[in-house]
């Protein structure tokens, strides 16, 4: 058992579908008496709204949010284009990619080839997949602050 609040929070942008997918699997993997608070981070309101649509305890959308919430997170997930600026077709801000990338929290980062930067590995499976063995890395990390607790 967790015996402090652990907030995860779930980057996106655009229309939020890898995010909506990333809260909805971490609402099912999480038990119902857990201590965890899944924030939903949009660089946009649509993005924003379709995370708490999925589950999400509680969101906010834009740069501040972003800057701000993420020197507060324990874990941070999205796709990899929250740490690289003017991704997104510009929804992702120099600022809030350097907020992530410099906050303390444990990042999970969903590869796709996107943005013209080319991963430099074998990515032929699905979204899906990689969103998957994210959460299967949130159980692990979990587990681990339950047991060194």
């Amino acid at each position: 058992m967790l015996t402090k609040e652990i907030r995860i929070s779930v980057i996106d942008g655009q229309g939020g579908g890898i995010g909506k997918s990333i809260v909805s699997k971490l609402k099912k993997m999480l038990p119902a008496d857990n201590k965890v608070e899944i924030c939903a981070l949009g660089t946009n309101s649509t993005a924003t709204n379709n995370m708490i649509k999925a589950g999400a305890d509680l969101g906010a959308t834009g740069e501040n949010a972003i800057i701000r919430t993420a020197e507060r997170s324990d874990i941070i997930l999205g796709p990899m284009a929250i740490i690289v600026a003017n991704s997104m077709l510009g929804e992702l801000t120099p600022a809030m990619a350097a907020a992530v990338s410099s906050s303390p929290a444990r990042k999970i980062l969903i590869p796709l080839n996107r943005c013209n930067i080319i991963i430099a590995a074998d990515l032929n499976g699905t979204t899906d997949n990689y969103v998957d063995y994210g959460i299967k890395l949130v159980k692990e990390y979990l587990e681990q602050m339950t047991i060194n607790n």
